[in-house]
């Protein structure tokens, strides 16, 4: 019986640790190692060459996106299965367009990640129905551009509009039309609820 070699990339030790446990008392899957950084995922990967690699978002050093990212590069064929506690549909998007080709929800993973590995291992993509009905309620919203998302990021953080300006080197004024432009793509009325709905759909993260 060939096994399915399984690579498992999240900065979690015990995440690391449950998902080896359940995975190794499997006889058709082997867990051939593990990473806890983005650089770490990509050099175990080009090391390993595992069927299926299981990769975390919010990783140290290299993001998760980023990871696929180098990783598909190298190795177009490869079948990334992501696993993250986030369920925002910009998150998810940014990943599928790296190049996963599973998507799991950690709170998920006790009844789904066996047959989700088994999925991909066959040539499939797994994408979980409710995020896929977010990625298609927003698929013609306009997107933030990425000085409007840097903005946000520090209003999350509570940064005033001033302070914003002198992060980011730009006047006042451009803050609050930045703002102004924020609200209208997120359809919301104030600074709070725009980093509310901005980390719920993974466009931030904090």
């Amino acid at each position: 019986m060939q096994q399915i070699r399984v690579l498992i990339c999240d900065d979690h030790p015990m995440l690391r640790e449950g998902l080896t446990a359940v995975l190794q008392a499997q006889p058709d899957i082997v867990v051939v190692g593990e990473a806890d950084d983005g650089v770490k995922a990509v050099a175990a990967f080009r090391d390993l060459q595992p069927d299926i690699t299981l990769m975390d978002l919010q990783m140290p050093v290299l993001n998760g996106v980023a990871a696929i990212n180098a990783i598909r590069r190298e190795c177009p064929k490869a079948r990334i299965i992501v696993l993250t506690t986030y369920a925002g549909d910009a998150q998810a998007l940014q990943a599928l367009k790296a190049g996963a080709v599973g998507y799991l929800l950690k709170n998920s993973v006790r009844k789904e990640l066996l047959d989700v590995i088994k999925t991909v291992h066959a040539g499939h993509r797994y994408l979980p129905p409710e995020i896929a009905t977010e990625i298609a309620f927003h698929a013609h919203d306009e997107p933030l551009t990425g000085r409007e998302v840097d903005i946000l990021q520090l209003i999350a953080v509570g940064e005033a509009n001033k302070q914003v300006a002198g992060k980011l080197g730009i006047a006042e004024e451009t803050v609050k039309a930045h703002l102004k432009n924020i609200f209208a793509k997120l359809d919301v009325a104030d600074r709070t609820h725009a980093v509310t709905v901005a980390a719920k759909r993974g466009i931030i993260q904090f």
